[in-house]
């Protein structure tokens, strides 16, 4: 299976700046899901999930060709499910022939996704993330950010053109679009997490009701 197994640099320099985030706001207990959205390689949700053995991991993935390399990692550990094919601008109710039911999800993580997908992804993100988890649910994002207008630092402004240049429907996204965006779907941010290589992780919350 190894030689499945995709490396990329950048998620081996940030999985563990991640972990300490992911330790301060995953619950103890039993019997409870993260599903992953967009799960790239596979390294990050592999580097999780012997941290929280009662945390049953879903990776989900967009790129059929990305599926295997994340199956050879979820393989090794009995926590990880197989990987679902996900498009997270469909209808929730279509992943994995219907798998996910409403207010069920404790969690749900999605890492460096938005700035390079159509703003479509990151919509359906929020309006499927908004139905899919409990009240006091989870969302937790990891990436670049705009803040107001603004992208700093240069390197980041850099990486924005870059994107824009390959696909002009990618690019860093506002946290106040974010923020109105989720509020519509009964979420609200509670932390902004500064991260090395001018990356954020962002913690967001379903409402209670």
């Amino acid at each position: 299976m190894a030689a499945k197994k995709l490396v990329y640099p950048a998620a081996n320099r940030n999985k563990d700046p991640i972990l300490s985030v992911l330790k301060r706001y995953i619950q103890r207990g039993t019997n409870q899901t993260l599903l992953e959205i967009s799960s790239g390689s596979g390294q990050h949700v592999a580097h999780f999930a012997p941290h929280f053995p009662h945390v049953t991991f879903y990776p989900s993935e967009y790129e059929p060709r990305l599926l295997e390399s994340i199956a050879a990692y979820a393989n090794e550990y009995s926590n990880i499910k197989y990987p679902l094919r996900i498009d997270v601008t469909t209808d929730y109710r279509l992943w994995g022939n219907g798998i996910f039911k409403p207010n069920s999800l404790e969690y749900v993580y999605n890492a460096n996704m938005m700035h390079i997908a159509p703003f479509e992804c990151t919509i359906g993100l929020f309006t499927n993330v908004g139905q899919l988890l409990k009240p006091n649910g989870l969302l937790i994002t990891y990436g670049p950010y705009a803040f107001n207008g603004q992208i700093t630092p240069l390197s980041n402004v850099n990486f924005d053109k870059s994107l824009r240049s390959q696909d002009p429907s990618w690019g860093l996204r506002d946290v106040s679009e974010l923020k109105k965006l989720a509020e519509i779907n009964d979420i609200k941010l509670i932390e902004i997490v500064d991260m090395p290589a001018n990356n954020k992780t962002i913690i967001w919350r379903k409402n209670m009701h």
